[in-house]
């Protein structure tokens, strides 16, 4: 049989299970750690087809491994599952809650982990037929959106024994990805001062606020002396209470991005320098608590180029004539201008920009400047060469981490994205377990990238999962 024409088949015949499992993941739209009807799902459906399940690892409730199989070499997929706050929205394309206040998923995050669970499966199935030798991994991974999940994974050493990792995201593009992305701190920041009447005591009091204030002015000023492509961003988590008591306690939650991580090290401690002064000018005190950090995402260009050949195998989606309708409607939506700018951005081939959904397969670029964002997908390229691709499963123009994603996503647009996606992983995770060369090569670039800035977890010695953010029941 012809290699993958199994793995292809398996998906093609198990289509209507993975969408439905997707479509419960985007029903329940669970955030960050909180994902457990999500994982366990996942986990169900990858026991039931063989694989052993290992659940709560790293210190994460909802983070999860499943393998089959034995020996060399390892293939590991990744998988999210993770929504966002206050992103709810239909499966339609005029803006309407679905659930108000509730989380949704705005970055398709339902189709990236389903996604990746087919593929793992597919290519699972083919290798029991064929007694291909290795070992396939699927790696349930909680809480990207705040840089979570594969930061304490890499750190609990979950990935050491990993080959090669495969992953992809939901887009409005088919193409591989071989751009990086910005490194990145997440810090949390408190003042403590003492209270006072406003109006009647103000002198004998020590106000955090002030402190969180002075703080965020000694960032912005800081943005002059940083480099360009650096990004500092915050919000006041805790501002106090009433107007008429000085606040004793105040906070403000930091994200410091960079496009290396030495540059990110070299921005937070000046950061702590900034809130350092603050306490001093205003007589509080002052702490700070580490949440997470996470390194700039090393493209491999081998396993890059193993995945376009084989989205150029699949080929793209055709799209219906209702799919197309659903698009021209959800274009209404986008400001005017923001589908091109967009377009622009991304340098797309001109064909493009007539599309109301991608049907092209985009050439990979060697040049692609770094994506201003963060992906905790960094921290396992810095350990284990890393592939990464996107296929069309939106509507060109949609912003990210929106209701059109959340809608989209919910529906047979994204559906048909994330079968797209299992297949050219499922496929690509064959070629790396049959062909020596072709994982050597991936190997040897890996190196080449790595070998002047060897990986240390970002994380701080005694920092766990942030688990104390989730809800108390």
């Amino acid at each position: 049989m012809e290699q993958g024409k199994r793995a292809v088949a398996w998906i093609d015949e198990k289509a209507q299970a993975l969408i439905d499992l997707s479509d419960r993941i985007w029903e329940y739209a669970e955030v960050g750690l909180q994902e457990m009807k999500s994982a366990t799902d996942q986990a169900d459906f990858l026991r039931a087809e063989g694989f052993e399940i290992e659940s709560g690892v790293a210190g994460m409730p909802s983070a999860f491994v499943a393998s089959w199989g034995s020996g060399k070499p390892v293939i590991a997929f990744l998988g999210e599952y993770d929504a966002l706050p206050g992103i709810t929205q239909k499966p339609i394309p005029v803006k309407a809650p679905h659930r108000t206040g509730a989380p949704g998923h705005g970055c398709g995050h339902n189709l990236l982990g389903v996604g990746a669970v087919g593929a793992a499966a597919a290519m699972k199935r083919e290798m029991e037929e064929q007694g291909i030798p290795g070992t396939v991994r699927y790696y349930g991974c909680p809480a990207e959106e705040t840089l979570v999940g594969k930061v304490f994974m890499v750190k609990a050493g979950l990935f050491e024994d990993v080959d090669a990792a495969i992953t992809w995201h939901p887009s409005s593009l088919n193409a591989a990805w071989n751009n990086s992305s910005n490194a990145m701190n997440s810090v949390k920041f408190t003042f403590h001062g003492r209270t006072a009447h406003a109006a009647g005591d103000p002198h004998h009091g020590r106000s955090a606020l002030d402190a969180v204030e002075l703080m965020n002015v000694g960032a912005n000023y800081l943005r002059e002396h940083i480099i360009e492509k650096a990004r500092i961003h915050y919000v006041i988590t805790d501002g106090g209470g009433e107007p008429n008591v000085v606040p004793a306690h105040a906070q403000v939650w930091y994200y410091v991005r960079a496009p290396e991580r030495h540059q990110v090290e070299e921005i937070y401690a000046w950061l702590l320098d900034i809130a350092r002064g603050a306490a001093l000018m205003t007589g509080t005190i002052w702490d700070v608590k580490f949440l997470v950090g996470c390194y700039n995402y090393l493209p491999s260009k081998p396993i890059n180029a193993l995945l376009h050949k084989y989205m150029e195998q699949i080929g793209p989606n055709r799209w219906t004539e209702d799919e197309l309708e659903f698009a021209r409607k959800m274009n209404e939506s986008f400001a005017p201008g923001q589908k091109e700018a967009g377009l622009k951005a991304a340098k797309v081939p001109a064909e493009v920009f007539t599309q109301l959904i991608n049907d092209t397969i985009i050439p990979p670029k060697d040049d692609e400047p770094p994506m201003a964002g963060s992906t905790d997908v960094g921290d396992v390229s810095w350990v284990t060469p890393t592939g990464q691709f996107g296929t069309a499963t939106g509507v060109l123009g949609q912003p990210g981490h929106s209701w059109q994603v959340t809608a989209c996503s919910g529906m047979s647009i994204g559906h048909k994205g994330m079968l797209q996606a299992a297949k050219v992983m499922a496929l690509a995770g064959l070629e790396l377990v049959t062909n020596p060369a072709e994982l050597a090569k991936a190997r040897e670039a890996w190196t080449e990238q790595t070998k002047d800035h060897p990986y240390k977890t970002p994380v701080p010695e005694g920092v766990e999962p942030p688990l104390d953010q989730l809800p108390k029941h």
